[in-house]
């Protein structure tokens, strides 16, 4: 059986979204937003803050595996910082060598880290080294900085680093997140290591994890975007819910919409939780219409009280608040023989 993993986003799958899309089920493990490596051993209240999972056994609150995401250049400080994130997350250590963001990238960390191979494996090896052997180190990487002339030496540096696995996302960082994915550079890579390989990127449907393992020959697969913009996806792909999103469901996103509200209500300044209200609709109107006209109604408001009514309003229009699985509504009957 193939796995399936969401994807680390950073700015979008913070720890309370991570708990919205891995509560569905369908994933086999998530990945923190990155955690920043300077010239410092972070405290282990910056792991508190930024992945509360480590205080729940590395697990979100519906028990999906929590692996922490270091990002920095210095393989020393890597290496101390790796150290300390394992003895609060058991389930593993990734490293980002993917992030295309600018003021990520101007300090030489994240994708810009693929244009020199070998700092990689220095950074592998110090983390390997560091990180007790029974806790996995994994890697996540893009195809280059601007192309892809050094994409087999770049994963072939991670894997003979230590790496346990790499996700590759099959764009480049000059990409950014423009289709398409390139998935048959997933299968030159993964002919190159001799470690598991996880396909990323462009995977929004069903039919578009079917291609991507085609194409990619990789069984694992990881994502990000399509997730957040139908938060049902992985309950898709292992034919739990019909293939194609339907209105019907859209009363369940409202209901997962709500409780993301009311826990940004506890954890997030007040002034940014509008903000990522808003963004998670921007993404859900690629899935659902009546996200587009949630998100018109929403759209000048900055108190999350009169957000979350808005919300409520909208849930008694559709009925009363929904409790059910989703998976178990109105699905055909080979998805509920596949429920049992």
């Amino acid at each position: 059986m193939s796995r399936l993993f969401l994807a680390p986003m950073e700015g979008v799958a913070d720890y309370m979204l991570r708990d919205v899309l891995t509560s569905a089920g369908g994933f086999d493990g998530c990945v923190s937003e990155f955690i920043r490596v300077t010239g410092s051993v972070l405290p282990s209240r910056v792991y508190e803050r930024e992945a509360p999972e480590v205080l729940h056994g590395g697990r979100t609150l519906s028990g999906t595996p929590m692996v922490i995401q270091l990002l920095g250049s210095d393989a020393d400080w890597m290496a101390r910082n790796a150290a300390h994130a394992a003895t609060l997350s058991p389930h593993g250590i990734d490293l980002n060598f993917g992030c295309p963001a600018k003021i990520v990238n101007q300090h030489g960390g994240g994708a810009m880290l693929l244009a020199d191979p070998r700092q990689l494996n220095r950074i592998v090896c110090a983390v390997r080294a560091a990180v007790p052997a029974h806790i996995a180190v994994t890697a996540k990487m893009r195809l280059g900085v601007s192309d892809t002339s050094q994409a087999i030496d770049c994963a072939v540096a991670l894997a003979e680093g230590g790496a346990a696995s790499l996700v590759v996302h099959a764009r480049t960082r000059e990409d950014g997140y423009r289709p398409p994915a390139h998935w048959e550079w997933i299968a030159r890579i993964d002919a190159a290591v001799d470690v598991p390989v996880i396909a990323n990127g462009e995977v929004w449907s069903v039919a578009d994890w079917e291609r991507c393992r085609a194409v990619s020959g990789c069984a694992d697969v990881m994502i990000g975007r399509g997730a957040v913009s139908d938060p049902f996806l992985s309950l898709r792909i292992r034919g739990l819910m019909d293939r194609t999103p339907s209105a019907g469901e859209w009363p369940f996103v409202l209901r997962d919409m709500a409780g993301y509200l009311t826990k940004m209500q506890n954890r997030v300044a007040s002034r940014h939780e509008h903000g990522r209200v808003k963004m998670w609709l921007s993404y859900l109107k690629r899935t659902w219409a009546q996200a587009a006209d949630l998100h018109a109604a929403i759209r000048r408001l900055h108190d999350s009280r009169e957000i979350i009514e808005v919300i409520e309003r909208a849930i008694g229009v559709c009925g009363a608040m929904p409790e059910a699985d989703p998976a178990s509504v109105d699905q055909p009957e080979t998805a509920q023989a596949a429920a049992s």
